[in-house]
């Protein structure tokens, strides 16, 4: 070969490997723009994107998902999750839009729990309950973000400290938000704490796959791989029995619209204005497996959703009554999204039947659920 082959061979492969490392940037660069402020602090919006062209972006405040975009059948690409334009609406946020839920998701009866025979009351937030953590949860609280643009990572870290909202130990609690190429958004969720304590950590996004402001979700076709769920008193409190699925409208073993049964004279349905419900999820193994798998047929759209948490929470927006001023301009009415809130189940610390809630010093908690998107 000549020299000067074999300098520009050396050229054109260093070109090459150039624009791999530059395409692999481009992929990879966590975006950070203002959100606005709380309290005279800057709170950031962090935006991940893949070689898809899905976009994720998140804030710091509330570790809150802000927004997701995936293209639909035909390429298009909307925004998927409710939300708000700016940090103003999440801090007034009634609704708990894409929000982590915690230090203790879900609801605890009269917000009263015993651990270690002491009873420990949380403020309650929900009638007679404690939902999401109190009055004041992870979802209203500033986190800690590291980026981490070598796994296309978002990491949230919160220090709740001993006694806040009324829960035990000094916990130090991080969730991981990871974006990949194959369209999925994960979430790793780990903490420590220094005191025996309760935890229950999950994401609270809420879907319309038509796209956020497009109408309602009861088209949705949606298979909820749970054979039980745990059905609930008229505080919403589950009743600690384990019901089968198979003959009520709770049955989503099999592919079901969301408004197809939604009306009907059943007594948990009416309890729940609809589905807001706990199901236990079917699992032969430890790990990741397949909990819900929801598809809006107009845009194609898919959501699987997989997790190693023995819940999940089917919620169909029943409450959202159109005060919200979501982004876009949009307003969202009763039933404009649905959540797949990925959990352990309502209350468990006053069921002793119930997989236990319980972190103890010297353990550590880890959880992992992904949101996987797809168009057909």
């Amino acid at each position: 070969m000549s020299l000067h082959r074999a300098v520009a061979s050396v050229c054109l492969l260093a070109v090459v490997a150039t624009g791999v490392i530059a395409s692999a940037e481009t992929r990879t660069k966590v975006q950070k723009t203002g959100f606005g402020k709380v309290d005279g602090q800057e709170i950031s919006l962090y935006t991940l994107k893949n070689t898809h062209g899905m976009e994720v972006a998140i804030t710091n405040y509330g570790a809150t998902v802000v927004a997701i975009k995936v293209p639909d059948k035909k390429g298009k690409i909307e925004d998927v999750a409710l939300g708000y334009e700016n940090v103003d609406g999440y801090v007034t946020d009634k609704s708990y839009f894409g929000v982590t839920a915690g230090r203790y998701a879900n609801r605890i009866a009269k917000g009263q729990f015993t651990l270690d025979g002491k009873t420990y009351q949380i403020p309650q937030n929900d009638g007679q309950n404690a939902l999401h953590g109190g009055k004041v949860g992870f979802n209203k609280r500033i986190w800690q973000a590291k980026e981490v643009p070598a796994k296309n990572s978002i990491q949230m870290s919160y220090l709740s400290n001993d006694g806040e909202q009324g829960f035990p130990g000094n916990l130090n609690v991080t969730v991981t938000f990871t974006l990949t190429d194959d369209n999925e958004l994960r979430f790793d969720y780990a903490a420590t704490t220094d005191k025996d304590t309760v935890l229950n950590l999950t994401n609270h996004s809420y879907f319309n796959l038509a796209g956020q402001g497009n109408g309602d979700i009861l088209g949705i076709l949606l298979t909820l791989h749970a054979s039980k769920f745990t059905p609930v008193d008229s505080n919403l409190i589950p009743t600690g029995e384990l019901r089968p699925v198979s003959g009520t409208p709770f049955d989503f073993t099999s592919e079901h619209q969301v408004g197809d049964r939604i009306n009907q004279a059943d007594e948990q349905l009416k309890l729940g204005r609809g589905y807001d419900h706990n199901f236990v999820i079917d699992r032969t193994k430890p790990g990741l497996t397949l909990a819900a798998h929801a598809y809006d047929q107009k845009s194609g759209r898919v959501l699987e959703v997989l997790t190693d948490q023995p819940g999940v929470q089917f919620y169909s927006g029943n409450f959202l009554d159109g005060t919200a001023h979501g982004k876009g301009g949009n307003n969202y009415p009763v039933r404009t999204g649905f959540c797949l809130e990925t959990q352990h189940f309502p209350d468990s610390p006053n069921h002793p039947k119930f997989p236990t809630t319980e972190l103890k010093p010297g353990a550590k908690f880890h959880s992992t659920t992904v949101y996987r998107f797809s168009a057909k």
